[in-house]
């Protein structure tokens, strides 16, 4: 895979305050990674050292081959940013505004119209002042921006706040969209349940520290978190064998039995429960989430 990102023991400190220490990680091409930590975690920091707005203490950076604080600007033109609470002039229309940070990036702006339509903004509203514009349309109007000049690298903090589950959707059909023509995308938000199923990978961060870094799977390996099974049988009366053995089961609602089961007994456990299908009427296996996998990790960082 190609970096496009590199962080090599990078540390930030504001006076007596370390908002980053010893940070290193890789993102690639083509790749969708989740930044994910509470709120002071370091994720703003980090974002706002990959732009090159702030300078590392200590440590280097790497984007797309050059030094974001130092290098040349065309580095930043393929960099795009969206940060957790956009602002914009509240007179201008949504086409003067793409136009005025097109002009600040000094790219092209080829067709404002199709921009709007690609974040899901009705190019009537294109001619509107922003004043004009609900939360969701501002928010649309940050991501049109972030998307200009066609970034390599896109930073994105919050994404989706403010948008509808229908326009959420939307956004991550297009971030699928530059993921497969080969952009890097980072999403730093606190919706870890919408991250789930659209991340290659997530990095969490705690108080400065990142403390993993991995895939869903190679994360749960790690963590080594109970899967959660639950079966229905098609005779409540029955009594597998499987019912009866080491795993504690428990009775739930409208008969349906639940049990958490360490990942070195789940296989075989699934395999005497499928032996004869016409036993079970309902079942269900639930890997641990990502809530979970960050619960886990940063109960591995509280102080003892």
């Amino acid at each position: 895979m190609t970096a496009t990102v590199s962080t090599a023991g990078v540390s930030k400190r504001y006076g007596a305050v370390q908002a980053v220490k010893d940070v290193s990680f890789t993102l690639n091409a083509g790749e969708t990674i989740a930044l994910v930590g509470h709120n002071g975690a370091g994720k703003t920091t980090l974002i706002k050292l990959m732009l090159g707005l702030i300078r590392p203490t200590t440590g280097t950076i790497s984007v797309l081959g050059e030094d974001p604080a130092r290098g040349d600007f065309h580095v930043r033109q393929r960099l795009g940013y969206l940060p957790e609470s956009v602002s914009f002039h509240m007179a201008l229309t949504g086409r003067e505004t793409l136009s005025f940070y097109a002009r600040l990036k000094r790219v092209t702006l080829s067709s404002a119209d199709a921009l709007f339509e690609r974040v899901g903004l009705a190019q009537e509203a294109a001619d509107r002042p922003v004043r004009t514009y609900s939360k969701g349309m501002r928010q649309r109007l940050g991501l049109a921006q972030a998307l200009l000049g066609n970034p390599r690298v896109l930073l994105l903090d919050e994404p989706t706040s403010g948008l509808d589950p229908a326009l959420r959707r939307n956004f991550y059909d297009l971030i699928t969209d530059l993921r497969a023509a080969g952009a890097t995308v980072l999403l730093s938000s606190h919706a870890l349940t919408e991250l789930e199923d659209r991340a290659d990978r997530v990095i969490i961060v705690d108080r400065g520290i990142k403390i993993a870094d991995g895939t869903l799977d190679e994360l749960r390996g790690i963590a080594r978190l109970p899967t959660r099974i639950g079966v229905r049988l098609a005779d409540t009366g029955a009594s597998p064998g499987w019912t009866r053995g080491g795993t504690e089961w428990k009775g739930g609602a409208s008969g349906l039995f639940e049990a958490n089961v360490a990942p070195e007994d789940k296989i075989a456990l699934l395999h005497d429960m499928t032996a004869d299908p016409s036993l079970l009427a309902a079942l269900s296996v639930a890997e641990p989430t990502l809530d979970e996998l960050y619960a886990h990790f940063l109960k591995g960082q509280s102080p003892t």
